[in-house]
């Protein structure tokens, strides 16, 4: 579970709508909905039996579904036994829950899984979904108009794109989660892990030291919390000319630390990046398909064509701090 959160998007979210009453107590209601808002991610409704709906969070980045302890309360939910968790800062054990008929509408899930549960302080919402129940499905975030959902998986032969705004990124399944090999660093080739669960785009150590071989930008020290309440530190700076696939950052925010996942998916000596939904947010749509092990990101309107540049460097138009992606 590699769901990462600012410690201070609590007091610093903006207000948003009520979550299902059901779903958690009034306590704990405000603090969820201000984390979702604070870090701009989405969440789909899930249902458990015949209550709901609630809303889970889609973490890309997790291998199991998880409910929060509040949900679990409410529901009455049976317990399971404790199972040793992986987070961004720590494994630690962790109690579980049987949830009897976990689905989503969309795609007609309807099974019984045994969750952990976690406080949903820390999770920001009434749950995660993670791999075990996307696996054979496809996740569309609609960015534009605030939507994200999840459909089955229709097979593919070739990776080609549906209309001239759209890139196709091939990527490697491992432990589920979609790694994409075709990414570069100042010529160098990176490790990108889609990560829809952390609001922030996370460095290791390696790829740190790349970066500041070719850069002597500033960095800032923040603090981070993980879905277990964990804290680490980070240090995050803009990192320049991150190229993903045919898509090209000309700034993209990154905090670097050797977290966790960073040694489980065997990413500890190679430069990695574990794309969060900070720079996800910055295209119109980004689809993740499981099964055919394809993103599709729909291009900014009015993104130009990267330019060649003299020795075949590339040359993109400059569009301030923020994540802004080009075309190569």
């Amino acid at each position: 579970m590699f769901l990462l959160l600012p410690l201070g998007a609590v007091a610093n979210g903006p207000s948003s709508p009520h979550q299902d009453p059901d779903a958690v107590n009034a306590a704990v209601d405000g603090t969820m909905l201000n984390l979702r808002d604070a870090d701009s991610r989405l969440t789909v409704q899930v249902a458990v039996g015949n209550k709901g709906p609630y809303n889970f969070i889609i973490d890309t980045g997790a291998e199991r579904t998880v409910v929060s302890s509040q949900l679990a309360g409410q529901l009455q939910l049976a317990p399971g036994a404790p199972i040793s968790m992986t987070s961004m800062t720590e494994n630690s054990m962790v109690d579980t829950v049987i949830v009897p008929e976990l689905s989503i509408e969309s795609i007609g899930i309807r099974h019984t899984i045994i969750a952990p549960s976690l406080d949903a302080r820390n999770l920001g919402a009434a749950g995660l979904l993670g791999i075990d129940t996307l696996s054979k499905h496809q996740v569309s975030i609609d960015f534009e108009t605030g939507v994200m959902t999840v459909r089955p998986s229709e097979p593919r032969r070739k990776a080609t794109p549906e209309s001239s705004d759209e890139i196709v990124v091939t990527a490697k399944s491992k432990f589920g989660q979609l790694i994409v090999t075709d990414a570069f660093f100042g010529g160098t080739r990176i490790q990108v892990v889609l990560d829809t669960g952390s609001a922030v785009s996370m460095g290791n150590t390696a790829l740190r030291r790349l970066v500041g071989q070719r850069t002597k930008g500033p960095m800032q020290t923040v603090e981070l919390t993980s879905v277990t309440g964990g804290r680490t530190t980070a240090d995050y700076t803009l990192v320049p000319k991150v190229r993903i696939g045919d898509v090209v950052f000309d700034t993209l925010p990154v905090a670097f630390a050797e977290v966790v996942p960073f040694k489980r998916f065997g990413l500890s000596r190679r430069p990695a990046l574990l794309l969060g939904m900070d720079a996800l947010r910055s295209f119109r749509r980004v689809d993740i398909d499981f099964p055919n092990r394809q993103v599709r990101f729909l291009m900014p309107r009015g993104a130009r064509h990267m330019q060649e540049g003299p020795q075949g460097s590339s040359a993109a138009p400059q569009r301030g701090a923020g994540p802004a992606p080009s075309r190569h």
